[in-house]
């Protein structure tokens, strides 16, 4: 039984209002089985019609993402990772809500993308997809055990474009702004706090604290700092994190706002998502944060999720 702690219930609770009820319910329910066919090695119909051969009941939800599919059969634990299928890279078992940053981000394959935080490959994988193993994509991530795991899912997935590279965030955009390697399109699926998964990661709510906010703050704007300062002008940036805290998702956006020339472009997503906030506390935002999504738990029997995506106009800027 989850016990969250009291500041964390008055934070969600500030949040949501009346609704906070209906959030502290669902986070004791059981996370749903989503998967994301892998059209790098299969079609959406291919696959459809082998699971059911394993007398799995699949559900295809989204007229326009077809590769998106829920398991809704009763399953073993273990029994999805542990599947041919999955083992073999036909499908990627993944949260909804993850799916919405690369989907956000649209990368095609003309495109030079860097995936900046990427480790354990979800996105990373699914951006692959969308570009068809074309272009170039560069993914990295500086924890080296976690690296080990994105290489694997890269490699079970048959994702050919990619240039795998163990960096800092922020320094790897420097050095590769002094190369002149600019990328058209970046993700930027920052490390949070988390309080999103708590659903599947129960220990989160654990380690939990108000000053694990103020930290993951203060380094999500380096980083996205440093991506924008890369991103070539006129290109796209999706920055996401699987956290509700303000701190780290509008406040953030809000300083890049006051620093860059950007925009906060509208999305178009298959899910249901809720406006930014325009105020939080003693905050107040940009009118442009309303174009940013919140993607609540109870909204899609989902993770918790928060994304952006970004308009780079110019490389002035404002401080």
């Amino acid at each position: 039984m989850l016990n969250p702690k009291p500041e964390f219930k008055k934070r969600m609770q500030e949040l949501l209002g009346d609704e906070a009820d209906e959030y502290f319910k669902i986070i004791h329910k059981e996370l749903l089985n989503w998967i994301r066919c892998n059209t790098l090695k299969t079609t959406p119909e291919k696959l459809f019609e082998k699971l059911k051969e394993k007398g799995w009941k699949i559900k295809k939800p989204f007229s326009s993402n077809k590769e998106i599919m829920l398991v809704e059969s009763d399953l073993k634990p273990g029994e999805l990772g542990n599947s041919e299928e999955h083992r073999t890279g036909f499908f990627y078992v993944q949260d909804l809500s993850s799916m919405m940053p690369a989907l956000a981000l649209e990368p095609s394959e003309k495109d030079f993308v860097l995936d900046l935080c990427a480790a354990p490959g979800s996105k990373t994988t699914q951006i692959a997809a969308l570009m068809k193993n074309s272009g170039i994509l560069v993914a990295n991530e500086f924890n080296l055990k976690r690296l080990i795991v994105l290489k694997e899912n890269l490699e079970r997935c048959s994702v050919t474009n990619e240039i795998v590279i163990r960096h800092d965030a922020e320094i790897l955009c420097e050095k590769l702004q002094e190369l002149k390697f600019r990328p058209s399109k970046i993700l930027v699926d920052a490390p949070c706090s988390g309080e999103g998964t708590i659903r599947g990661s129960p220990e989160t709510l654990e380690t939990w604290n108000s000053n694990m906010i103020k930290h993951f703050s203060l380094n999500q704007k380096r980083i996205a700092s440093a991506a924008l300062k890369l991103l070539v002008p006129s290109g796209t940036m999706v920055y996401s994190t699987c956290t509700h805290a303000p701190e780290e998702n509008e406040v953030v956006l809000q300083h890049l706002i006051d620093n860059f020339d950007i925009k906060i472009e509208p999305l178009k997503l298959p899910i249901k998502t809720r406006s930014g906030l325009t105020e939080w506390i003693d905050y107040e935002f940009d009118e442009q944060m309303v174009n940013a999504a919140r993607i609540y738990p109870q909204d899609n029997d989902s993770e918790g999720f928060f994304l952006a995506k970004i308009k780079k106009i110019s490389d002035k800027e404002k401080k």
